[in-house]
């Protein structure tokens, strides 16, 4: 078949239903974060870039950056960012939708709910009324975060919602609350969850660890310990689970570089530097936006927003004392004034972030080519739905509520402090 045949082929067979009940006319090729895993274990020690979409400058640089590098992509959201973006569960797909047809963008592209945090089990009853509502608005994909909770707990929690979660969907889940050297993961909590789930024929295809990564501004100078998430990936190995990395921002590319080429790492999550860049703020190799000696961010000139836009952001800032890290606050009151800019500003903008995650998709994480290879999967499956890449392996009779209860007890793990770590 020609090209053009073949893409019709894949609006067809390649988008799951959600998506083509909500977009039947559509020409974006929205597919399961399946296929986003699946095509870069099939190129092998390469990962790609979830952008969380913090704005609406942040999606279109991303897609336009995995256009330019055939590239598969995810475009996520945290549950803790909807409630400082504009971008939320429920208007995620539209937006990505939009800016596809929009800019002809034919690369496939997962629409990623991040962690979908459930912090008690008093948030399971709302989060089986609330998945199905995220799937039902476009979602493909996502992460089910009870890592707050004691490793039964997350388990347990894991194991009952995952019912709401359509069979074809990506599937990520999480041990070990991202709290940078605090609480690291180990071998033992990581291969509980996944044996675990295992038992119950659920296959996930990204496990999240706490592996020395931060959420927002890395500061610590430590960051990923790449030698711990590939110790940890080894013993995941007979269970086909691929990696996530949180807290991308603030490692430097030789260690993003290691991360792709010694552990099962297939999706790099990148929040806080995207929005950094698609503001014109100076940042480091480490994705870190750069501080003066007051510790105020430094605007480059002639990118991002306008110098007149910073000076309005900043002095909204400072008059609710919003300092650092927080200035990700700032990207719901301020979508409507900085999408009110000049073209050539909004433009800059949208460069600026597509500049970067191409360099990250090209030289940093191996994705190049990737969108060819999912492709190809499509059509060899002539489905949407590309299956588990895992098989069972435990027997649920080991894993039942009160065997869970009690081999969690046995777990040699250090939770860390308590506190709010969210994105």
């Amino acid at each position: 078949m020609g090209m053009n045949t073949d893409f019709e082929k894949l609006i067809a067979i390649g988008r799951p239903p959600n998506i083509t009940r909500l977009f039947p006319h559509s020409r974006a090729l929205i597919v399961s974060g399946k296929v986003v895993d699946l095509a870069m274990v099939a190129k092998g020690k390469a990962m790609t870039i979830a952008a969380n979409g913090r704005n609406s400058f942040v999606i279109r640089g991303a897609l336009q950056a995995a256009q330019r590098a055939d590239a598969v992509l995810l475009i996520e959201i945290a549950k803790s960012e909807s409630t400082y973006c504009p971008i939320n569960f429920f208007n995620i797909a539209l937006y990505v939708d939009s800016v596809c047809n929009e800019l002809g963008i034919t690369i496939p592209v997962a629409i990623h709910a991040d962690h979908y945090g459930i912090k008690s089990e008093e948030d399971i009853s709302y989060a089986k009324m609330e998945i199905p509502s995220m799937f039902g608005a476009g979602i493909t994909s996502i992460a089910v975060d009870a890592s707050h909770m004691e490793d039964d707990k997350n388990l347990l929690a894991n194991i009952e919602l995952n019912e709401f979660i359509p069979s074809w969907a990506g599937l990520e889940t999480e041990v070990g609350e991202i709290k940078g050297n605090q609480g690291l993961s180990t071998v033992d909590d990581a291969s509980f969850l996944i044996k675990g789930l295992n038992a119950h024929g659920i296959f996930a295809d990204w496990i999240a660890l706490n592996n020395g990564s931060s959420h927002g501004l890395e500061a610590s100078g430590q960051g990923i310990q790449v030698e711990l998430t590939a110790e940890i990936h080894k013993a995941l190995e007979p269970y086909c689970v691929s990696g996530a990395q949180h807290g991308t921002s603030g490692n430097n590319s030789d260690k993003l570089r290691a991360i792709t080429g010694t552990t099962n790492t297939t999706k790099a999550n990148v929040a806080t530097a995207l929005q950094m860049v698609s503001w014109g703020l100076e940042v480091n190799d480490y994705g870190n936006a750069l501080q003066d000696a007051n510790g105020d961010f430094i605007k480059a000139e002639g990118q991002g927003m306008s110098g007149e836009m910073w000076e309005r952001m900043t002095a909204y800032a400072d008059e609710h004392s919003i300092k650092g890290g927080n200035y990700k606050k700032l990207n719901l009151p301020f979508e409507i004034h900085l999408r009110a800019q000049d073209e050539k500003i909004r433009d800059r903008m949208v460069k600026g972030v597509e500049e970067f995650v191409y360099n990250m998709l090209v030289n940093v994480f191996n994705a190049e080519g990737t969108a060819t290879l999912a492709k190809e999967a499509i059509l060899k499956a002539d489905s949407y739905d590309l299956g588990p890449k895992g098989r069972k392996i435990e027997d649920v009779a080991d894993w039942t509520r009160e065997k869970i209860i009690a081999r969690a007890k046995t777990l040699d793990v250090d939770k860390g402090p308590d506190g709010d770590f969210d994105d």
